[in-house]
């Protein structure tokens, strides 16, 4: 699939046509769903997951579970990171993995939401959204994962009025202008997809007042509720992962995905799939967990032009992490690395307008030993590399600004003759990361 696919020109013709950013609202969105019949009253038992960080992973580490039950399972997840297409996965024959929607299905669902709409005024994601449903409920699973856009309460995806559970990951600031400057803010937005009666279950989050928050609607709904760290735990303990809830103890394999807040999001997809009324085995959650797979998430690049280009022995990796939150949990992934085999560190960042950079390099002080700021090239929003610099610099760290992650891959490896070799991170923004994956010849599939 390229941007030459029949999907692709469809979206194309969309956004000349339509707004592409967010109007968090749901009565457009509402408004064309009826007038394909309501689509998404008809979809196979469903998770809805929302969350600053970590919703993704959940996603994945759910689905990779419940397909390893033999259920066939549709996923939706957003933004995509080379092709629109990964933004839905359609369940395959029983015992078949999911794989990507066939391109002329996609071109033919967009076409259908925009003949439905009529010319009326609507953002692209809400039409996307819309085509998420007519694919859902069309095409035959067990059951489905939603992953919310942006927020929860306005989001388009808040229209399913009883899904299977709703799942709220970690929380904390990002998308400030859209969602509030405050946690507890933003904690009410995601808890809109809280619905009345329907199982809930929270992640781990690193500031009481959003859990406050959270369990105060879900007192007012009467939705059942799991909370990591009081209903459900786990931790990592000689190598291996073990989950504790009311049903017992499991002793897995540690997640497939790196970083110790993967076993936080495995714990909660683990949760997340029980709460909805699936009763995986211990051996179908073992097996979730060890072939999980979520592409630009501390994902190691192996082959293509830009590991050749890097110096002999250095380690490649890649994500799309690009808030406080976010830049926390990938640094304690990086210590954790670094505590087993120590390399020097060189980040490769790109970031949007919308994201706040000093806060995301504060967590790397006393682990990076520079970093190089390049541009965002997918993006129209990208901060220009100097003044990213510059953010990292008052963050307290060494950074210089490049014109290419090519560039600053070739300084460090043309400089860096010292054993061992280095490791580099290329973060900051889902768009980057996608630039990265394509040229490495490794979109998803």
């Amino acid at each position: 699939m390229t941007t030459t696919s029949l999907a692709a020109a469809e979206i194309d013709a969309l956004m000349l046509k339509h707004p592409k950013g967010f109007d968090l609202a749901l009565d457009r969105i509402t408004r064309l769903l009826s007038a394909l019949g309501d689509p998404h009253l008809v979809l196979p038992p469903t998770i809805h997951v929302a969350g600053t960080n970590g919703k993704g992973s959940v996603t994945a580490f759910a689905s990779a579970i419940l397909e390893a039950a033999g259920l066939g399972v549709h996923v939706h997840t957003s933004p995509h990171l080379v092709n629109w297409h990964e933004r839905y996965r359609i369940a395959g024959s029983r015992g078949r993995h999911s794989g990507l929607v066939d391109d002329g299905v996609l071109a033919e669902a967009v076409r259908r939401a925009a003949v439905a709409n009529d010319g009326a005024p609507i953002t692209v994601f809400e039409i996307l959204t819309a085509v998420t449903f007519i694919l859902f409920s069309e095409h035959p699973a067990d059951a489905a994962i939603v992953e919310v856009g942006l927020g929860g309460r306005f989001d388009a995806t808040n229209v399913m009025d009883r899904p299977a559970a709703s799942v709220i990951t970690s929380i904390s600031l990002d998308h400030q202008s859209y969602l509030g400057d405050k946690v507890e803010l933003i904690a009410a937005e995601k808890g809109g997809i809280i619905k009345p009666g329907v199982p809930l279950v929270i992640g781990q989050q690193p500031e009481e007042v959003a859990l406050d928050v959270l369990t105060n609607i879900a007192d007012r709904m009467n939705a059942p509720l799991l909370i990591y760290g009081q209903d459900f735990f786990a931790y990592e303990e000689h190598g291996r992962l073990v989950y504790q809830d009311d049903q017992g103890l499991l002793d897995l394999p540690m997640p497939r995905l790196p970083g110790r807040h993967q076993v936080i999001n495995a714990a909660t997809a683990i949760a997340a799939v029980r709460q909805a009324g699936f009763a995986p085995s211990d051996l179908a959650i073992e097996r979730g967990v060890s072939s999980v797979d979520w592409p630009g998430r501390m994902q190691r690049i192996t082959g293509g032009p830009l590991h050749r280009m890097a110096a002999p022995g250095s380690e490649l990796w890649l994500d799309g992490g690009h808030n406080p939150g976010a830049g926390t949990v990938i640094a304690e992934t990086l210590a954790d690395m670094e505590e087993r085999v120590s390399r020097p560190l060189f980040l490769i960042v790109g970031m949007i307008k919308t994201k706040d950079p000093v806060g995301f390099f504060s967590a790397f002080g006393g682990i990076a030993r520079r970093v190089f700021t390049v541009p965002v090239s997918m993006s129209e929003a990208g901060i220009d590399p100097d003044d990213l610099a510059d953010a990292a610099i008052a963050a307290g760290l060494d950074a210089e600004p490049c014109d290419s992650v090519e560039e600053a891959i070739t300084l460090v490896s043309t400089n860096w003759q010292a054993d061992p070799a280095p490791r580099f991170l290329i973060c900051g923004s889902l768009y980057l990361v996608g630039e990265v994956l394509q040229r490495s010849g490794m979109a998803p599939r």
